[in-house]
Order: structure tokens, then C-alpha cells, then sequence
């Protein structure tokens, strides 16, 4: 399908992707890649003035994703590019994706180029468990994750003889205790340690952020919890629901809300488990979902893949 001529009806939910292959004109040595997330009123020619704008700047589009939900006025899409740095510089390009965006009373317009800009800053917030702390923390490591971790915040002690501070240490990230208790849960001392972070991580952390938390700091927090609410809940839900006998178990990640455990979900995460299965297995079989659905949560966001869709819903491409 020609971009140019693409036009999708509002009446008709649609997801599209296109990609194509061809001869770039571009030299390999300076090829860059970009992504571009845009998101305003459904309207005739959304998709020409994106494709113009990049063509005639002399980069090639890669592939691109585009959403338009059945009897609402709202366009999404997501293009991946490649362009030479030279001959669009990246402040013209913000400035280009600008103008489309004015153009089409834009509620979102963000482009990123991976090589050319900082990666996001988090901190990871965690408890007594470690299985996605140090998951995140080897992914990170391993550069798995898009992310430069500037910190870990714990109300958990870890002694200084452990994997969790002795990883730490040699890669020169803080590591912050802070002793919490249900009068005082050190809301403010969080707030400041993480001012300078593009959004914050949940990493099995087992307590709950206040509003007044939540709007002070004002960013996104992405959290993960086992699958397994509502049905078992409280202390030692895995072997509430081994006990059971479930045969399905998962694991979601969502942004953080007021309201506990019913933010916009990023990414769900499942798997069966049977009778043959004990207790080791069945909590092992859980963590590792936790592990994998929230590191692809953590990556999907920092490539722009997740939008908000109305009020509690997100649209990931």
C-alpha cells in the first residue's frame, strides 16, 4: 500500500503495519534511526503530510503501525525511519514534526532518535524480593534495556555482602534504604532522589504510592505484580493459588495509579501449569513471567510503543 494514499475510516477499527524493502539512497555509514509517535483528530491526509515530511528530508520509512477505534475521532500511529544526521539535523527535525503536529491540532507528537539521544533515566524502586530487581539490573548490564539505571530505592536492608550491593557497587549505582512503616512510607525522601528520572520502575516494590506521590512526581511508574489477583491475595498468593490447583498463571505490568493495581496495562504475560508441578516450580514458573513481562514493558515504553487510549487503556504497537 502506498502511504500517500492511505485513508482509514473512522467507523472501522483498523491496526495497520507496512514495511517495505528497498535501495537507500543514503550512505550505510550514516544511516540513523528514528522512531516518530503521533496521536490527534482523525482527519484526510494524516499519513501523507508524516510520509512527506520524511521523504523530503531525504529519510526512508522502515515500517509504521496506525490506529484508528472504531466511532472515535482519533488517529494513532508509530513510524520507524532511517535518515542521515547531516542532511536532517535533529533540532530541524523537531522542528518539521512540529509544524505536522500544529498542522493537526496534535495531543501527541514525540520522536526519538536512539543514537542521538540520552537514554531514559530511571530509578528502580524495590522490596524484600529480588527476582526483577536483579533481573533489570543484568538486563541493564547486558544492554537488554534502553535504560541508564541511576539508582535503587529499597525499604529493604540489604547487607553489604550480597549479590543485589555488590553489583551495585561495581557498577557505581547509589543504592538508598529507606525504612518504611505504615505512619511514614518516606514519600519525600523517594520524591527527592528521583527529581532528575524520565519515569520510575516498580520492581516488586510492596507498598503503595499516594496520589500526593504520584502528582508531585508527575512522570510515568511502570509496575508488575503476578497474575494471580483478584482471586488470591494478601500474604503468599502463589501458594493461595497452588493450593487451588490453577492452571493458568501470569503476570501484568501497568502504569502506576491512585487506584491499586488498575493502571492502563502494558503487557500481560501467561503460562499453564498442572498437576505436575509443586510449589518450587509453580513460584519459579511465576517469577519468570514477572521477569519477562516487565523488562518488555520497560523496553516497548522507551520505543515509544505505548500510547494512551482512553481513560484507562493503552494502545502498544
Amino acid at each position: 500500500m502506498n502511504l500517500t494514499q492511505r485513508r482509514v475510516s473512522s467507523r472501522i477499527p483498523q491496526v495497520i503495519g507496512f514495511g517495505r524493502s528497498f535501495k537507500s539512497s543514503l550512505d550505510p555509514s550514516s544511516i540513523t534511526h528514528g522512531i516518530h509517535v503521533f496521536q490527534c483528530p482523525d482527519a484526510v491526509g494524516i499519513v501523507a503530510k508524516l510520509s512527506e515530511c520524511i521523504a523530503s528530508r531525504g529519510g526512508n520509512i522502515l515500517g509504521a503501525d496506525i490506529f484508528v477505534p472504531q466511532n472515535k475521532n482519533v488517529f494513532y500511529s508509530r513510524s520507524e525511519f532511517i535518515f542521515d544526521p547531516v542532511k536532517w539535523p535533529r533540532v530541524q527535525m523537531d522542528e518539521d514534526f512540529l509544524r505536522i503536529s500544529n498542522m493537526f491540532d496534535a495531543t501527541r507528537s514525540v520522536v526519538r532518535v536512539p543514537k542521538l539521544d540520552p537514554k531514559f533515566k530511571i530509578a528502580v524502586i524495590a522490596s524484600k524480593q529480588e527476582h526483577c530487581l536483579i533481573d533489570l539490573l543484568h538486563s541493564w548490564q547486558d544492554g537488554r534495556l534502553p535504560v541508564d539505571i541511576t539508582r535503587v530505592i529499597s525499604n529493604h536492608d540489604r547487607g553489604p555482602d550480597t549479590h543485589v550491593i555488590r553489583f551495585l557497587e561495581r557498577n557505581g549505582i547509589p543504592y538508598h534504604y529507606l525504612h518504611t512503616t505504615k505512619e511514614n512510607k518516606r514519600e519525600e525522601e523517594i520524591l527527592d532522589l528521583v527529581q532528575n528520572t524520565d519515569f520510575l520502575v516498580l520492581a516488586r516494590y510492596m507498598q503503595i504510592l499516594s496520589g500526593k506521590f504520584l502528582q508531585s512526581y508527575g512522570k510515568d511508574i511502570i509496575n508488575i505484580h503476578h497474575g494471580l489477583l483478584p482471586s488470591f491475595k494478601g500474604g503468599n498468593p502463589s501458594k493461595q493459588a497452588f493450593d487451588a490447583g490453577v492452571k493458568l498463571i501470569g503476570a501484568t505490568s501497568h502504569f502506576v495509579t491512585e487506584e491499586l493495581d488498575a493502571g492502563p496495562i502494558i503487557e500481560q504475560m501467561v503460562e499453564r501449569v498442572s498437576h505436575r508441578d509443586n510449589i518450587q516450580s509453580f513460584v519459579r514458573k511465576s517469577e519468570n513471567l514477572e521477569k519477562q513481562c516487565l523488562a518488555k514493558a520497560i523496553k516497548s515504553y522507551c520505543e515509544l510503543r505505548v500510547l494512551p487510549y482512553e481513560e484507562n487503556k493503552t494502545v502498544v504497537f
